[in-house]
């Protein structure tokens, strides 16, 4: 039984990374930054990450088990790949954990406020979360209209990926042109 566990996970892996790989390539696109006022910002990047998980993971809620499974490897690698970055960045193992729990708090935090206001078709209320998060400290913050505007419609052409899709690490989110 516990053997079985291992075996999965690996087998899971090369899924987990190219999926990994397509959410964070989606992240990157230059529209966000140039077009819809993320700021071309570590901490920006980490933001549009988050948004590209959020989005990936309401999607997956509804998929069986299997791509269940492959999005909580997901969200395992992100908290990886945001804690070797941290230390890329010159952060000593004594502020790691108190960094990445800090982080670990934000995405949560974004989760939760991003999916009630998709939940609601809320635009407005999306626009307002997304300029409290991507620019807490620029009053008054750049309009979010436009990436909120987005959100939606990834999230509707997200619930049209198929589970093979899901299962085998093939999603895409649709991403804005410049």
């Amino acid at each position: 039984m516990v053997f079985g566990f291992f075996r999965q996970k690996r087998n899971n892996q090369a899924i987990v990374e190219r999926q990994y790989a397509a959410l964070t390539s989606a992240a990157r696109t230059p529209a966000f930054y140039l077009d819809m006022n993320a700021p071309d910002t570590v901490m920006g990047r980490f933001e549009m990450l988050t948004i590209m998980l959020i989005l990936y993971f309401r999607r997956t809620a509804r998929s069986d088990r299997s791509g269940q499974e492959i999005a909580q490897n997901i969200i395992d690698a992100f908290f990886e790949d945001v804690d070797h970055s941290i230390r890329e960045l010159g952060v000593g193992d004594p502020g790691v954990p108190k960094r990445m729990k800090k982080l670990a708090s934000m995405y949560y935090g974004r989760l939760e406020s991003y999916a009630g206001a998709l939940d609601k078709g809320d635009h407005e209320a999306l626009a307002a979360a997304l300029a409290r998060n991507l620019h807490p400290e620029v009053i008054p913050a750049p309009e979010m209209r436009a990436l909120a505007d987005w959100m939606f419609t990834a999230e509707e052409a997200l619930s049209l990926v198929e589970e093979p899709e899901i299962e085998t690490g093939m999603a895409r989110i649709a991403v804005p042109v410049s």
